[in-house]
């Protein structure tokens, strides 16, 4: 990697000219989040129910006592023999986050499509820490747009990030996201925002360091993204490969 080498001066100069559009980009994301913030709600009519480690669990009881739910869509099918190398890295973060969100009204819980028992199997072998709920058997995914019947990909019934979802959807059938709710005194619950793709971003701390970093993302592969270089974190240095979409394959056993 080499680089343009020049004075101090120089140097401050230019730093000086990009910290205008550092703040015109947090300007920008301010004006962001106020919008978000406004957006309308919708009623949650549907009783959604999960399967927990400790039993079943509904909607309204992954608040824990709070007013405010994120819930991280992860991309897990029932059966899937691999792990979402950009789900894995995402949840990586929460950990000890968790009492920080819960003192500040904000509960945290996953929800992927896999069997509890799948489910439990892959947060156990990492070490997560947080509730992580199976919506296997229920519309919960297919109602936030993160898992794809076929037929309804083929009838353009489907739709994955405010849009039609792809016809490839119907061969992956699981994607990623987030949803957030909010439950007001009476027990009813809203659902308040909901990104997709790229939006989860804005979770990946990890970003906020390696942009800074002279070599940046450094995401020099076939896909550009992540999926170039992250794997689950207990399989750094062990092989395997990633598709596109983020599932990493293990390595076949010796």
């Amino acid at each position: 990697m080499k680089k343009q080498v020049v004075s101090r001066e120089e140097w401050l100069e230019a730093r000086t000219a990009l910290l205008e559009h550092e703040k015109a980009l947090t300007r920008h994301r301010d004006e962001v989040a106020a919008e978000r913030l406004a957006l309308p709600w919708v009623r949650v009519e549907k009783a959604y129910a999960f399967d927990g480690p400790d039993g079943k669990v509904t909607l309204s009881e992954l608040f824990r006592g709070r007013s405010q739910l994120y819930i991280k869509h992860f991309m897990m099918a029932p059966g899937a023999q691999h792990q979402c190398v950009g789900c894995s890295l995402e949840v990586d973060h929460m950990t000890d986050l968790l009492p920080h969100l819960e003192n500040h009204d904000v509960s945290y819980a996953v929800v992927a499509r896999a069997p509890i028992e799948e489910i439990e199997i892959v947060r156990q072998r990492m070490g997560w820490r947080f509730l992580w709920v199976s919506s296997f058997g229920g519309d919960f995914n297919y109602d936030f747009n993160v898992s794809f019947r076929p037929q309804d990909v083929s009838a353009g019934l489907a739709s994955y990030n405010f849009r039609p979802a792809p016809e490839w959807t119907a061969t992956v059938q699981d994607l990623s996201g987030r949803s957030t709710f909010y439950k007001n005194e009476a027990g009813e619950i809203f659902h308040t925002y909901s990104s997709y793709g790229r939006g989860g971003e804005e979770i990946l701390g990890i970003y906020g360091i390696l942009d800074v970093m002279p070599k940046g993302r450094n995401e020099t592969g076939p896909n550009h993204a992540l999926t170039d270089w992250a794997r689950p974190r207990n399989m750094y240095g062990k092989g395997g490969s990633v598709e596109s979409n983020g599932r990493y394959h293990a390595p076949p056993s010796k």
